[in-house]
């Protein structure tokens, strides 16, 4: 039952690369947190926080193909440098506008937008370099680890940006997140060089387009991105946390529900030794993603703080589930003289529907309520992912090559 470290002792480069993504992502999460805080601060709305979102999907979506496109041409480590370098800059600009007696919400806006753009580059790069790295026997121990490395981020990360938003400011916490990227610079150039295979197109169009009919072609792709698109763009909550965490007792309170859903994450990756086992994959990410939808309907009707967050715990779990389903799918059917234009693929599947997610959060609760928006997303994930399992019956279906195999020895 218990994750797989083995990865990490047998592979430097791939410990390498784990930490210092360890350590600039628990940055990126004190960041993530802190964002939606100071700009509710300084609006006082929901609706603005979840146009944050919007402002951050422009970039992903114009430049996460490209991003994709780089990282099968380039050096991808010299790629993660660039962008670490960058979204550090990124951080420290966003840490001396807060420090302004009267903080621009323009320039939080667009910084933060820059940063995603900049991430369409660097998460294709991380991806790919990963899967080279390691053997395919270790793809699914590597999923694990990626998701641990999530949820250790994901719940340090917001629980620290609470508490330093609550007791310095935003820009205490875009300083630590500055830091973070530079330790991490400190380890990628400690990397050996790895050879890159050549992209056969000629040119970058050339190159997307072979990556999208691959991914077009491949029902078990294409499923991984319509369900996680469908269930995060109905039931995303996160722009909702700062007003719902105003009641609760503030700064404090967000960063327990910014943290909440990744403790849920933390104790499925710590037990996922089973998800090896399974067969079914195309079936576990649609049922997971069910019940993502279902936890969203009860943490609507949370009357306090901690049932919230018991909620979001559950959410994250599920979640959870789903993601490291999609991860092994991905590694075992994506060659890696592909993989970087299929992981900005991902990218823009898996952080359009959070984005567009909460947007539409946002303006639901300004047109309802906070509870109204909840429980509609929640049960609008439930009907659509029903709608997406029946649609996509060879993705409901679907077995790892793997599994097949094994079922005829």
């Amino acid at each position: 039952m218990l994750i797989d470290i083995s990865p990490l002792r047998k592979h430097r480069e791939f410990r390498l690369l784990f930490v210092s993504q360890l350590v600039s992502f628990l940055g990126s999460m004190v960041t993530y947190a802190a964002v939606p805080m100071h700009v509710y601060d300084l609006t006082r709305s929901s609706w603005a926080v979840g146009m944050m979102s919007l402002a951050q999907l422009v970039p992903v979506l114009a430049f996460g193909l490209l991003g994709g496109s780089f990282a099968d041409r380039f050096d991808r480590r010299r790629l993660l440098v660039v962008c670490e370098a960058l979204m550090g800059v990124g951080a420290m600009m966003l840490a001396m506008n807060a420090q302004r007696s009267s903080p621009s919400v323009a320039l939080v806006f667009v910084v933060s937008a820059s940063m995603q753009a900049v991430n369409a580059f660097h998460r294709p790069a991380m991806d790919a370099l990963t899967q080279v790295l390691v053997d395919p026997e270790d793809y699914a121990s590597i999923g694990a680890l990626g998701s641990l490395r999530y949820t250790v981020g994901a719940i340090a990360g917001p629980a620290l940006g609470g508490l330093l938003v609550a007791w310095r400011g935003a820009a205490a916490a875009f300083w630590v997140d500055a830091a973070t990227f530079a330790g991490a610079v400190s380890m990628l150039v400690q990397l050996r060089p790895l050879p890159t295979t050549p992209s056969e197109e000629q040119s970058h169009l050339a190159s997307i387009g072979a990556g999208l009919r691959y991914a077009l072609s491949r029902p078990e792709l294409v499923g991984t991105y319509v369900v996680d698109m469908v269930a995060m763009a109905f039931a995303f909550p996160l722009a909702l946390f700062p007003e719902m965490a105003a009641a609760w007792g503030g700064a404090s309170a967000s960063g327990v529900l910014f943290s909440a859903m990744a403790v849920g994450s933390a104790v499925m990756t710590l037990l996922s030794g089973w998800t090896t086992r399974v067969r079914r994959r195309g079936a576990a990410v649609v049922i997971a993603a069910g019940l993502w939808g279902v936890a969203i309907v009860a943490l609507g009707f949370a009357p306090g703080l901690w049932t919230a967050a018991f909620c979001l715990a559950l959410a994250g779990a599920a979640d959870m589930v789903s993601g490291l389903f999609r991860g092994v799918i991905w590694n075992e059917t994506i060659p890696n003289t592909m993989r970087g234009r299929m992981a900005g693929i991902e990218m823009i599947s898996y952080m359009s529907g959070p984005l567009i997610g909460n947007a539409r959060a946002g303006w639901m609760a300004a047109h309802l309520s906070v509870r109204g928006s909840l429980v509609a997303g929640g049960v609008m994930c439930v009907v659509g992912i029903a709608a997406t399992a029946f649609v996509l019956g060879a993705f409901w279906r679907y077995r790892s090559a793997r599994s097949h195999a094994s079922e005829h020895e």
